[in-house]
């Protein structure tokens, strides 16, 4: 008994260690497998979150450079084609206006102007009349369909060309017509320009010469407008006629030299020095660039002396000095490089409108006088007159660069028409901003304005072409 009981005694406790091994045993193997289990598990969720990583992350580059790209487009699209696109662009520089100075002044000579003058006749080419010169002809009085508008009822005239108003009472120079050699010019209607500016913008850009034609085509045009059916905004750099019932604008905006300068202030532009931007409209094209109809005009104000240019490029402040002839084919140039990259002919008409003639030397129609266009009563009837105030060369210079717009740009030739007529302009018969000295009062033509026109009158012919053409 004892020998058997101490046999077993012995055998018990290494079963039980085997026993406790395998459980061991199999507890450490399914924790391995558990673990491996995990392993696989974390090594899928990182693979999958990786994948997706990239994948999002392909997206956002991908995305960024389409942004890019897109960005650069715009871009590329707002940027007309003589200012440069460098990877590193200069700071757009700060507007003109009358304060701006130059901190000095070279004389021009860094940049070729293409400048090229013709020895034809300016505009004999290129007009889009048909058969029919319209811009050669005669004037006619006629005191049966002419004024068109009576001056008083127009309630937007300006002081500067009511003549009538401010004591001219000889009024002949309201009932002359124009008539051209070979054909008739279509007689005005003013619904039916409306019709023809129905959901559109009609702006006159430019100086107070085109401000008058503006002034003109609003007195033709709102009589048949009712009074709660019109408006006007007040005057400013841009200034709106609205007619409700059409849908349709008449516009004027203050822009004398096309591109940015000191004197775009349409009030404050009186400045001993005149500062041009000669490379950029891109302040004017702004607002411009939004009407379907545009008539330009530009000249008076490049005859008054050298002008200043400050290049947009030009950090320092430092102005070159050109005449007045190079400097406004600059700025022609820059112009015309707007319209032939922004301007669709079927989507947008353009019109630019030829010099308008000053009357300063009656010694010029009437050999041995000392006037001017003081007291002259009735046009000019040699035919092909030309005056000083009408400059050929500058002409040439303009449709040079004309031609190359081709069919974007219609040319108004006002200019041979309005040197006939001497008897046009206002003379003293405006209302002058400025008190006139002791001097002047006893000299009228010492003052006299020849260089704007009376209303009715001459750019009320003008803005008939403009209907015959449009």
């Amino acid at each position: 008994m004892q020998k058997w009981s101490r046999r077993k005694s012995t055998n018990f406790p290494l079963l039980a260690l085997l026993f406790s091994v395998f459980i061991v045993a199999s507890i450490l193997y399914n924790e391995r497998n558990i673990q491996r289990i995990y392993e696989d598990k974390a090594a899928q969720k990182q693979a999958s979150l990786t994948q997706t990583s990239r994948t999002e992350r392909q997206a956002s580059i991908t995305q960024t450079s389409r942004t890019k790209r897109q960005a650069s487009i715009t871009r590329t699209a707002l940027i007309p084609p003589n200012i440069s696109t460098d990877s590193n662009p200069k700071p757009v520089p700060a507007n003109l206006d009358r304060f701006t100075t130059c901190s000095s002044t070279r004389s021009y000579g860094s940049r070729n102007t293409r400048r090229v003058i013709r020895t034809l006749n300016p505009y004999d080419e290129g007009r889009n009349s048909g058969s029919c010169d319209v811009f050669s002809g005669k004037w006619v009085f006629d005191n049966t369909s002419y004024p068109l508008y009576n001056e008083s009822r127009c309630p937007y005239m300006s002081d500067q060309l009511a003549c009538h108003k401010h004591g001219r009472s000889d009024l002949m120079y309201q009932n002359w017509r124009w008539q051209p050699n070979d054909c008739n010019l279509k007689r005005w209607n003013a619904t039916e320009m409306w019709e023809k500016l129905r959901n559109k913008r009609l702006m006159f850009v430019g100086d107070s010469l085109n401000r008058g034609q503006w002034i003109s085509m609003v007195c033709l045009l709102q009589s048949v407008i009712p009074v709660d059916k019109r408006s006007m905004s007040p005057n400013a750099p841009l200034t709106i006629f609205r007619a409700e019932e059409y849908n349709a604008t008449v516009e004027f905006y203050w822009a004398p030299l096309l591109v940015e300068s000191n004197s775009d202030d349409p009030v404050n532009h009186r400045l001993d020095d005149r500062i041009i931007r000669p490379d950029s409209v891109l302040k004017h094209a702004a607002q411009w660039e939004k009407a379907d109809i545009l008539v330009f005009n530009t000249y008076l104000w490049w005859r008054q002396g050298p002008v200043k240019l400050l290049w947009s490029s030009e950090e320092n402040g430092v102005c070159e000095e050109l005449d007045g002839l190079g400097a406004m084919e600059l700025a022609m140039e820059a112009w015309a490089d707007w319209v032939a990259s922004k301007v669709d002919p079927f989507m947008k008409r353009i019109f630019f409108i030829t010099m308008s003639p000053t009357h300063l030397w009656s010694r010029e129609w009437e050999p041995e006088t000392e006037g001017n266009c003081y007291q002259q009563k009735t046009p000019i009837n040699m035919e092909g007159y030309w005056g000083s105030g009408s400059d050929l060369p500058t002409m040439r210079m303009v449709e040079t660069v004309l031609s190359r717009l081709s069919s974007k740009v219609s040319i108004l030739n006002i200019t041979q028409l309005s040197e006939y007529r001497k008897d046009g302009h206002p003379s003293v018969y405006r209302k002058f901003w400025e008190p006139l000295s002791p001097q002047q009062l006893s000299n009228p033509s010492s003052y006299s304005d020849c260089i704007h026109w009376c209303l009715p009158g001459v750019p009320d012919v003008w803005n008939e072409l403009l209907f015959n053409f449009l």
